[in-house]
């Protein structure tokens, strides 16, 4: 019995000795606290923020960040992807690998270098092993990072180590953007561009329920193919949350059909910006689809600036903020924003800060030919020269006069009557000594 226990013990001590020598499990971490003290790659955690690949990489662990440094990033990441026929969210998908991966590590790969998974293969868009990228050793602490089909913008070198949360997260500088490859870039050269649906891209988003619903319903959403073929299209998309927390006398829902169609152009720009173009906007007063529809130039226009690290949007009844990049491919972006964006000409803020729906009826348009109203309580202006009325003329052919109209006869009658009266004055003295 007591040769048991003493084996037991021995088994119990040895596991627990086991346990201590083993690496703790790793725990998901967040990225974006551990990039904050990296100003030098504050645009590219920016992208990660603005993009669904931040709430992709919340709940995973044991992940090596590939982040491109400020002077690195292309001027238009959204621009770079697209060339290649990709989109924003997975070219950074490809700069995620599946493993961590450590200085130390980057030293021991072989001389064929290592094929490893990335966060773009789990979209199931990556054929064969497409959705990994092979790291090679190139040096005493560098290595490159490639893609297994070679075009370009298919590669780039490791800078060095930026930070690592041991076995959790480790962060390498490159020095450029990694397209994914398996795109056909010859055929999306030549082949134009499909207009993109954008009640679609909401509906697989997520969240933006009543913005679709009234998108579909007004029939604006088709007005938006036609301008993608122009300079683009940027779409500002109220979340779910944001129709929510709409003020009780705002009443959007019940204005007219064509009324609500005016405020879903508002939330349009006639033109494709990325996220970095409207951080950096030089005029931050934009043009709104809604403006190509009024009346005078400068109406329904949007303020964009940067404020707080964000892109901050004001329309001069409400202060909304961008949230994150739902779509940006040229020449299509879409960005979720804070608050329905109300413009100030058909909603007016109150003092008790309430926002309620305006006057929305355009005034009649000026005829050309009509006098101006008079100010009311004034007399008007009496003629200053007289003529006499056109019965009362001559033909100007036969010198004859003209009959008197029916109104001028009451005034003949009465001039008979008068002569009368003087006829009966002058006999009276020889008609009353014979009374």
């Amino acid at each position: 019995m007591r040769g048991q226990i003493s084996r037991c013990l021995v088994l119990l001590a040895l596991a627990g000795l086991l346990l201590a020598l083993l690496p703790p499990p790793a725990a998901a971490v967040d990225v974006q606290a551990v990039l904050a003290p990296f100003p030098d790659l504050a645009g590219f955690a920016r992208l990660l923020a603005s993009s669904p690949v931040a709430r992709e990489l919340a709940g995973r662990s044991s992940l090596t960040l590939l982040a491109v440094p400020n002077a690195d990033l292309p001027q238009s990441p959204s621009a770079f992807a697209a060339a290649a026929g990709a989109d924003l969210a997975d070219v950074l998908r490809y700069h995620v690998l599946l493993e961590y991966l450590s200085p130390a590590d980057l030293r021991r790969l072989p001389a064929s270098g290592k094929l490893v998974t990335t966060l773009f293969q789990t979209t199931g868009r990556a054929s064969a092993d497409l959705g990994a990228v092979n790291v090679t050793a190139a040096g005493p602490s560098l290595g490159v990072v490639r893609s297994p089909a070679p075009f370009p913008g298919s590669n780039a070198t490791v800078l060095g180590s930026v930070t690592s949360v041991p076995y959790n997260l480790s962060v390498l500088a490159v020095d450029g953007l990694i397209v994914p490859s398996g795109f056909d870039l010859a055929a999306s050269e030549s082949r134009p561009a499909a207009a993109v649906n954008i009640t679609r891209v909401l509906a697989d988003a997520r969240g933006f329920n009543v913005a679709a619903s009234m998108l579909e319903a007004s029939g604006v959403v088709e007005e938006f193919e036609g301008d993608e073929r122009g300079a683009g299209i940027t779409v500002f998309v109220p979340t779910d949350d944001a129709f929510a927390s709409l003020p009780a006398g705002d009443r959007l829902q019940s204005l007219p059909a064509d009324r609500k169609a005016v405020v879903l152009r508002f939330h349009v720009l006639h033109s494709y910006y990325p996220l970095g173009s409207l951080e950096s906007i030089v005029n931050p007063l934009q043009p709104t689809l809604a403006t190509e529809y009024a009346s005078q130039a400068g109406r329904f226009t949007l303020n964009i600036t940067r404020s707080n690290g964000s892109v901050a949007i004001d329309t001069g009844v409400v202060q909304a903020t961008i949230t994150r990049t739902v779509f940006d491919q040229n020449p299509v972006a879409v960005f979720a924003v804070s608050k329905v964006l109300l413009p100030k000409e058909m909603f007016t803020k109150t003092d008790s800060s309430a926002i309620v729906a305006a006057a929305l009826a355009p005034p009649p348009p000026a005829a050309s030919n009509s006098m101006p109203p008079e100010p009311p309580g004034s007399a008007r202006t009496p003629p200053t020269k007289l003529s006499s009325p056109p019965a009362l003329r001559g033909n100007g052919t036969n010198g004859t006069t003209a009959s008197l109209p029916p109104a001028s006869s009451s005034w003949a009658k009465g001039t008979s009557v008068g002569w009368r009266c003087i006829a009966f004055l002058y006999l009276l003295p020889v008609l009353l000594p014979l009374v």
